[in-house]
């Protein structure tokens, strides 16, 4: 897709979210690509949930990087993201808003992470016009180089974690939220510590047709790393960002 087309991808994400959240706590935008992936769509195709409960992986970002605000007074994934850029070992992608690196915690072999550079975002909705157009063009960049890394039509599962909004349930009044115990309340209209960002999971390993599968060891105890991920960054920045249908 041209860079224009995406970028109006983007602006209806956040058109979806902005609605959304006015009457659900949670709305997941995804999409899934590639029969691989067992979607009964191979082409790509994009989804968004929205609902009243915060969902478990969501729900578990919002405990860390809420816990790590309160300590240190600044966004967790703002820090790590500078932290990334200082080592340069991860980074597969970036232009001046963005970054697209290979976290050192994926489970995936070419997972990837994309977080905004400099700037605390919440959520779509709260992306300028510079960002959106930056965006849509460093989305372009690393799809292309998914599908350069087998030549094929990298299949995936993408979505955005952007902060949740207030529990509509509790009224405006009374948009608290409560810690397991009972006892700590916290005020849920500050999301100074979240920062949007999106998680691309592919499954690919070796090939084109060569799947990475959890099983054995990996799903009963811990996930096993296939390559490192400064390994896995190195072969995904190395490729070119030329389509491989294009070339020649």
């Amino acid at each position: 897709m041209a860079v224009a087309d995406i970028r109006k991808v983007v602006d209806l994400w956040a058109a979806q979210v902005e609605e959304l959240g006015q009457t659900h706590r949670w709305v997941q935008v995804f999409e899934n690509k590639g029969a691989v992936m067992g979607c009964s769509n191979p082409h790509p195709h994009g989804q968004i949930w929205a609902g009243s409960a915060l969902p478990n992986e969501p729900a578990k970002e919002e405990r860390q990087q809420r816990a790590y605000f309160e300590a240190h007074g600044t966004p967790l994934l703002l820090d790590y993201v500078e932290q990334e850029m200082a080592r340069a070992e991860r980074i597969v992608v970036e232009n001046a808003d963005w970054v697209a690196l290979v976290p050192y915690w994926a489970v995936w072999p070419f997972e990837l992470l994309l977080l905004p550079r400099h700037r605390h975002i919440p959520r779509l909705p709260d992306l300028t016009d510079p960002e959106r157009d930056a965006l849509a063009e460093i989305i372009q960049r690393l799809l292309i180089k998914y599908d350069n890394l087998f030549e094929t039509a990298f299949p995936y599962s993408m979505g955005w974690h952007g902060a949740p909004f207030p529990d509509q349930t509790l009224g405006v009044s009374a948009a608290i939220s409560v810690d397991a115990s009972g006892l700590e309340k916290k005020p849920q209209g500050s999301w100074m510590h979240w920062l949007l960002h999106a998680h691309f999971y592919p499954p690919l390993l070796r090939s084109a047709t060569v799947k990475k599968f959890l099983v054995g060891y990996e799903m009963l105890a811990e996930a096993q790393r296939d390559l490192t991920a400064e390994q896995a960054a190195d072969r995904l920045r190395t490729l070119p960002e030329v389509h491989y249908r294009g070339r020649g």
